[in-house]
Order: C-alpha cells, then structure tokens, then sequence
C-alpha cells in the first residue's frame, strides 16, 4: 500500500521537460557531447576541456546523465540537485555563471527519467542518483566529503539531505526553496504519512555540517515557512538569505542572491577540518555533559568532565568532587578509591578517604552489620548529605523502646 501512495505522490511532485531540452552523442574520440535541442549548439565546445559530460550508472540499474565543470581556481565543489521541472540543459548557463562567480568545481546531474537520464522518476531514485554521483565525483575527480558542498533546490533538496546525513565531514549544504516533505507542500500536516515524500524534517536533524538556507519571502509554491523551519531545525545553521519579494524559480536574478551565496562558499573555504573536527568534539562533549558524568542516580558530582552537575537525591550539597582520578566522579556516591580527600565535610574520614572511616565502634564500612546506631551518627556520614549513601544504601532499624512499645526508625 505505502509502495502504491509513492507512486501516486510521485506523479504529483515530478514534472520532466517533455522532450528534453538535450541530447547526448558520442564524438569520433569517444567523448560524449551534450546537444540543445533548441539551437542545435553543443556543449562543451570543440577543444573545451572544462566540461565533462558523463553517464553514472545507479544501484537501481538506471543511467543518469551529469555534467562536470572545472573551475581552476576552485578549492571546493558543488554538488547541485535541481528542481522538479528543469533538466541539465536549461541549467548549463547558470552553472557557467555559478562556476566562475562562486569559484568552485560544479557537478549537476539529470534525476532519473529527466532529460538523458534512463529510468523513471521517484523519491528513492533519485537517492540512488545523488548516491552514484557522488561516488563518480571521489572515483573519478578525487573529491572528498570534506571539500563537498550539497546544494539542493526545491525537490532537490530531497536528495540533498538523504545524502547529508549520510556524510559526517561534509564541508557544507544550501538548501534553495527546501521543502519540510512533500505532503507538506500540500497542506499543514504535523504528522509523517506513508504516501509523502522527502522527509526533510526528519533528516536535517542528522546534518552535521553548516546549513545554509535560502528562500522567497514571496514563494507561492514552496511557503517560506518550509525554509524557516527547516533553519530552525539544522544543528549548525548558518545565517539564512530571506530574499524579500522573491519567488519560487527567480531567486538567481537578485543581487543578494550571488553575494550571499559567495560569502557562505568563503567561509566554508576557511573552515579548516581541523577545526571542523573540534566542533565536532565539542558538539559530542556537549551531549556527554548534559546526560552527566554519573551512572547513579544519587548524585553527579561536580568534576572537570561535568561542569554542569545535576543531583538526583537533591541534599548532596557537600560534593565537590576535586579527586584528579576518573574514580573521583563517584567519590560521594560509592566508597572508590581516592589519592586525598575530596570532601570538605569528610573531616572525620581524614586523609584514609572513603576507606574505612575513623569510629570507635565501626571499623567497618557496612554499618548495617553495627549493633551500635550511635557509632553511624558520629562518623563521618553525619556530616554528609545521607549516611545511606557512604554506608551502601539499605534501611537502618533504630529500636527505641519506651514501656511496651517498640518503634522502628528507617533513615536515609
């Protein structure tokens, strides 16, 4: 049945130039040359080495046609995913432009079923698309995640984030009049369907890399909402371009569009890997840290790796863990091993610290085993948040007997 409702929805969301805007032929040296359908001109030129036109065959048995521009100044590529009613050859010349505004390497390719591509279109081909082009890229142009740019406009930002997700040292992802889902175009839904499609919202949680989005105010087919969200949503968002005024298919035309856009390109060039790796770090640190350092549920005490402490058992004002040892964490929960005396209330413990505590009448830790209840009070638990705690846990019975009548105490 979900099979059935995406190929209804894929109906709905892909709209191939019927007949495509170009062809491919082979020259006698066994290039292959792409051919307007309109002017009859072909690309690249006689003796242009900067275009390459391939075919990338996919897990899925189709061939998908992608064209490669090299810019020799570039340091970075762009991987461009289009939107559902374009195809390559109405995008040579905006990836001419791109090519020499940007200063990047630029990879475009036709989705399954559109323009020299084989197959049909659908949600999952065009995962195994952007999958098989990539491959090529670090195949054949030696690319690498780390210097890889995913650019995804409207439909194409499907295919843009399956892949981001999949890609933990990616150098950065533009998201061009991105969609939350399919179904979501359609109406306000807050809940996923098994007939949408492109579930954005779910996957731009998994990029880890800077996301830039860039959307029109003015959209009337994709709401800027989808693009606010979504910039809301990414882990490392990066400052959005809301183009005031602008549509859905004409964002290219204004000037704020290329600026911005080169700025981003700028500062993805002078984000290094190293420094990419400590943010990684930090982001990993971060989480460690909100969870605390503490398995137990007694008390978190504060050390260097847990500078934001949290206390389950909510009397542990006493823990301030300084022990330079990793065992130091759990210093006022169990009865580690310790190099001094983390404790400031721990006078008694003196520097044997959380070894057997200094009481006249309990030489031992367990003081359930103590006939004397007294010898609890006087040792070192006294002073501390919950004796129960230092002696192991369990229930102390504390029998007073007042005529005939015996009571029976539990602390902790």
């Amino acid at each position: 049945m979900g099979c059935m409702f995406s190929h209804l929805a894929a109906k709905f969301a892909f709209f191939p130039p019927t007949p495509p805007t170009y062809h491919l032929t082979k020259n006698p040296d066994g290039k292959l040359t792409a051919v307007s359908a309109s002017s009859s001109s072909t690309f690249p030129a006689a003796g242009d080495s900067s275009i390459d036109v391939r075919v990338v065959k996919t897990r899925r048995g189709n061939k998908v046609a992608a064209f490669y521009l090299r810019n020799p100044n570039a340091r970075l590529t762009l991987l461009y995913s289009h939107g559902n009613a374009a195809d390559l050859g109405q995008l040579v010349d905006l990836f001419v432009q791109l090519k020499v505004n940007l200063r990047v390497n630029l990879m475009g390719y036709d989705y399954s079923g559109y323009g020299a591509s084989t197959g049909k279109p659908s949600e999952y081909d065009t995962y195994a698309d952007i999958e098989a082009v990539y491959e090529c890229l670090q195949t054949e142009y030696g690319v690498g995640q780390e210097d890889l740019i995913l650019y995804g406009q409207s439909v194409g930002s499907g295919p843009t984030l399956h892949l981001a997700s999949k890609l933990p040292r990616l150098r950065g992802v533009v998201l061009h009049s991105g969609i939350l889902s399919g179904l979501r175009v359609l109406c306000h839904v807050k809940f996923k369907f098994c007939c949408d499609i492109y579930s954005n919202v779910n996957k731009i949680k998994k990029v880890k890399c800077p996301v830039l989005v860039i959307h029109g105010t003015e959209d009337d087919v994709v709401n800027w909402l989808h693009g606010n969200r979504l910039w809301k949503m990414a882990k490392e968002p990066y400052e959005p371009l809301w183009i005031k005024g602008g549509g859905h298919c004409n964002l290219e035309i204004y000037p704020d569009y290329i600026r911005h856009l080169y700025r981003f390109i700028q500062d993805m060039e002078n984000t290094t890997t190293k420094s990419r790796l400590k943010t990684i770090w930090q982001e990993i640190r971060r989480q460690e840290e909100s969870k605390g350092c503490c398995s137990f549920k007694l008390c978190r005490p504060k050390c260097p790796s847990c500078p934001k402490p949290s206390c389950d058992c909510g009397e542990c004002g006493c823990c301030k863990c300084e022990c330079p040892s990793l065992q130091g964490c759990f210093s006022c929960c169990k009865k580690p091993s310790c190099v001094g005396c983390c404790c400031p209330k721990f006078n008694c413990c003196s520097c044997s610290c959380f070894g057997k505590p200094k009481c006249p009448k309990c030489s031992c830790w367990k003081c359930l085993k103590c006939s004397e209840s007294e010898c609890c009070r006087s040792c070192c638990c006294a002073g501390c948040f919950s004796w129960l705690c230092c002696c192991g846990g369990g229930k102390r019975n504390e029998q007073k007997t007042r005529g005939e009548t015996t009571v029976a105490k539990s602390e902790g």
